[in-house]
């Protein structure tokens, strides 16, 4: 069964760290803790039942709490794909439109991309002078890949 925990936003992959080596001290029926790159401040634990991961969240300072239900397989799944479907939408060479923001419309070449910040270093291209701008990934929308666009 999986469980959904509730985390500080920045502290997963460390307490994925500290909550397996728990788990294994405490020689818990834990099976996997994940922590999708794409979601932050949430966390799946795969348990035998819920009170494993009482046990296994409790004094914990960093969790915030849990889901009182399971949630099924295919659920993690899903998100999961989702997530990996989001880490490779943009890549650097990647022609990109600004959707909001000052430059609403304009369109951009990313030079370079920040996982850690979620944010795209780009160039606008309409321009006389390039200058760099970084903007979050969720202000620009995919146009064409790098090696397909024609200006």
């Amino acid at each position: 069964m999986f469980f959904v925990i509730r985390v500080t936003m920045g502290q997963e992959r460390i307490l994925i760290r500290m909550l397996w080596k728990k788990a294994k001290k405490e020689q818990l029926p834990i099976y996997a803790i994940i922590s999708p790159d794409g979601v932050k401040g949430y966390m799946f634990v795969e348990a035998e039942d819920e009170n494993a991961v009482s046990r296994l969240i409790r004094g914990v300072k960093s969790v915030k709490g849990m889901l009182s239900k399971s949630i099924p397989l295919e659920d993690v799944k899903r998100v999961l794909e989702r997530s990996a479907k989001s880490e490779d939408a943009i890549t650097v060479g990647d022609v990109v439109e600004m959707t909001s923001g000052p430059f609403k419309g304009e369109r951009a070449k990313v030079i370079s991309k920040d996982e850690a910040k979620d944010e795209l270093t780009v160039e606008l291209l309409d321009v006389a002078v390039p200058v760099p701008v970084s903007v979050k990934k969720k202000m620009v929308k995919l146009i064409a890949r790098g090696e397909d666009y024609e200006g």
